[in-house]
């Protein structure tokens, strides 16, 4: 009988056994819950079939299809959410069903500055339809539910993609079905982060490429494209045109010398005809505005199934015309082989420039703008660069600020409104006492010499309370100059006076009706007016906001008045101030005057906000109650609301009427080197009747928050401490307004 060996090995033996069946089980039980797939980036020759089936793939497979049928690919673009919530998924549906192969579904914005009436009307719809981001995933995860099986790009503008958090938004977009984003306001330099994101998650991004880009940045822009290049057809907003631009050719031509990637045309194509003469050029054709103005022409009380029945027959008119003459492969389609992403020769140095800290306060600004404008950005960079380098630009400069603005303004000590308030000495800059009455004309004159450099003799401007329309109406008569001044359709009322002035000055003022009717809305239609007229206009930004290198050229030629107002301190005080105050909406005349003090960390500096009808109230009170966003082409503080959408603000002085604010500003509160309060609208007034009745000076409403705000700091201090406040801008624009908040008739002023 053979032996059993050692009971006591065997059950050694029996038990480590069963730990080794246990253990998968055991680094399963402890493996970290739901982890994500890691997705390789796809292949030129992705298919449908691939583990990779979605975004850059599906892209990809769309176009490569189109071409095996001889047509080009039909691009369709709405809005998500109009005419109603309901429409979206059904239209969707048609799209597909009348033969679209990609659709662009446009994430309502409230502040589209590169669309048209047409899509700009949608966007308002949509919104008052309550539609946000988030809606739009669930629209393409229940169309894909519903049969959808074509790609869906998002358009949109980048603040609503920024504030849902670009890496969420990527896994959530995947998730709902999606396969990439067009951004009209990310040119690739300042969306790096975005753009690494969508290729770690095979997402695509889709650049616009414009005509007036220069052909080292067109490739550098196809570089990013992660499937298409969007080409702007035009430099203009989005709209139906006439006619197929007749440079058309010469423009894709440029782009097919640097890169091999798709390519679709947009902006003003609307019919079969404009369909069928892009298709002999181009891999893609876009349309929008057109499926839009098809939607409404099922009538306004037309059901979704009318609506998408309409639509879906305009679709099949529209790819009717896609077919390329002589079958597929006549795109004009080069092999870039050898040829590195900037569409140069491998080893050649990349002409585009990739560091662009310097466009930068910290995480604050940059160039967040439509890519039709970043050639103009980069010419004013460039001709201000040379400027400051020039000694006979500063003569000019220093001859207007002598002989026609009348500086350097007076420093003036407040004794009798000290001596009421009963604390620190309050002194006043009288940036009031300017020609024109404001700060404005400082920078007004001297962008005004920038644009004579650069030989545009048509210039555009917004305004809010209308020194800065006046300012540059001034400058524009003094030059010979075209001029046209934007004015939200509010301020146009409640600043009457001021859009005589500009109109006695001969500009032309275009009062602006859309959105809350003020300044982001005269902004909005300004660069709308600039990306259509870019070659011979140029935009005169009248405060410290907006793309680089705008924040910077408008506080350097602000600067003068802390320049002044430091040397002139010193001189009659023998010292520097213990605190400066400015009032702060944009913010020009506040970075202007604080700019100079900046490295004195002997001086406080003190920024007056438009505190409205209070915090719990309307208000503009941005660095107070905002948070970072991006808007008008910088990053900065911004009132908006969870989804990312500019909320409406409020103040009694319409310069300050702002939902942004400055991006230097932004800067200097992050880093503790300036403090910003709010005024409510009622302590304004306080501040503007107590310098009336001390100091016969009538100021303006937006210097009042600023008034309010040094005499609560004088009132904290010593006797013997300095006080001093830039007076910006004198009351006369604001009279009308003061009676009126006052219960001041005046027309029976004497009763």
């Amino acid at each position: 009988m053979p032996s059993t060996g050692n009971p006591f090995l065997l059950i050694i033996a029996c038990l480590l056994l069963l730990l080794l069946c246990l253990l998968p089980l055991q680094t399963t039980a402890f493996a970290a819950p739901n982890p994500k797939p890691t997705i390789p980036p796809p292949s030129s020759q992705a298919t449908m079939s691939n583990s990779n089936d979605r975004g850059n793939a599906r892209l990809v497979e769309a176009f490569a299809e189109a071409r095996s049928k001889g047509t080009a690919t039909l691009v369709a673009f709405i809005t998500a959410g109009y005419p109603t919530r309901d429409d979206t998924i059904p239209l969707l549906l048609a799209l597909q069903s009348g033969g679209a192969d990609v659709i662009e579904l446009g994430v309502p914005f409230t502040d589209p500055q590169a669309d048209g009436t047409t899509i700009q009307r949608a966007s308002e719809v949509a919104l008052r339809n309550k539609v946000r981001l988030p809606d739009c995933l669930d629209y393409i995860k229940a169309a894909r539910a519903q049969g959808l099986t074509i790609p869906v790009v998002l358009m949109g503008y980048f603040n609503p993609f920024l504030n849902y958090g670009s890496e969420k938004l990527m896994d959530d977009l995947a998730a709902a079905g999606g396969d990439g984003f067009i951004v009209v306001d990310l040119p690739p330099e300042e969306g790096a982060e975005f753009i690494k994101h969508c290729q770690s998650r095979a997402l695509s991004y889709v650049p616009l490429l414009t005509p007036t880009s220069a052909d080292h940045r067109l490739a550098y822009l196809a570089q990013s494209a992660g499937s298409f290049c969007y080409c702007v057809s035009l430099t203009g907003v989005t709209g139906s045109r006439n006619d197929v631009p007749v440079d058309l050719k010469e423009f894709l031509g440029r782009i097919r010398a640097v890169t091999d990637k798709e390519l679709a045309v947009g902006f003003g194509i609307s019919t079969p005809e404009h369909v069928q003469q892009v298709a002999k050029l181009a891999d893609g054709v876009v349309v929008g505005s057109a499926i839009l103005n098809a939607i409404d022409s099922a009538g306004p009380e037309a059901s979704s199934e009318a609506r998408a029945k309409k639509v879906e027959g305009f679709i099949r008119e529209l790819k009717a015309g896609a077919g390329k003459p002589g079958g597929a492969g006549d795109a004009g389609r080069v092999s870039h082989e050898g040829m590195n992403g900037n569409g140069k020769a491998a080893g050649e140095e990349k002409a585009e420039e990739r560091d662009v800290t310097h466009r930068h306060f910290g995480q604050f600004g940059g160039r967040y703008i439509p890519e039709t404008l970043v050639e103009a950005h980069r010419e004013l960079e460039e001709a201000y660069t040379k400027a400051l380098a020039d000694p006979s630009f500063h003569e000019e400069i220093a001859f207007f600020r002598k002989q026609y603005i009348g500086g350097p303004t007076p420093m003036y000590f407040a004794k009798r409104l000290t001596e009421v308030v009963g604390g620190a000495e309050i002194w006043l800059k009288r940036e009031e006492l300017a020609h024109t009455g404001a700060h404005k004309i400082n920078n007004a004159v001297g962008q005004a010499l920038l644009a004579k450099r650069l030989g545009k003799r048509r210039i555009i401007a917004e305004t809010g309370a209308g020194q800065h329309g006046v300012a540059t109406a001034t400058v524009c008569a003094l030059m010979d100059m075209e001029c046209i001044i934007y004015m939200g359709a509010a301020d146009c009322e409640r600043q009457a006076l001021n859009v005589f002035r500009m109109k006695m000055l001969g500009a032309t003022v275009v009062p602006v009706e859309s959105g809350s009717r003020t300044l982001k809305d005269a902004i909005n239609e300004a660069m709308r007016d600039w990306v259509t007229n870019v070659r011979t206009t140029h935009y005169l930004i009248g405060s410290a906001i907006g793309p680089h290198p705008f924040p910077t050229i408008v506080r350097d030629f602000q600067s003068i008045i802390g320049k002044e107002a430091r040397e002139q301190i010193l001189e009659m005080k023998g010292r520097l101030p213990d605190v400066v105050v400015a009032c702060v909406g944009g913010g020009s005349n506040a970075i202007g005057m604080f700019h100079p003090f900046r490295e004195d960390e002997s001086v406080r500096l003190v920024g007056a906000e438009a505190g409205g009808e209070g915090l719990d109230g309307k208000n503009s009170a941005t660095l107070s109650m905002g948070r970072p966003g991006v808007l008008h082409g910088t990053r900065t503080y911004l009132q908006q609301d969870g989804d990312g959408q500019i909320l409406e603000t409020h103040s009694i002085s319409a310069g300050l009427d702002y939902p942004g604010v400055g991006p230097e500003h932004a800067f200097l509160k992050d880093s503790g080197r300036a403090t910003y309060v709010a005024v409510t609208d009622k302590q304004a007034l306080e501040g503007f009747k107590m310098l009336c009745k001390t100091e016969g000076i009538i100021p303006a409403l937006e210097p009042s928050h600023a008034l309010f705000t040094a005499i609560e700091e004088a009132k904290k201090l010593p006797k013997d401490a300095v006080v001093l406040m830039n007076l910006c801008g004198r009351g006369d624009k604001d009279m009308i307004t003061v009676a009126k908040a006052l219960g001041v008739n005046l027309d029976n002023i004497f009763r």
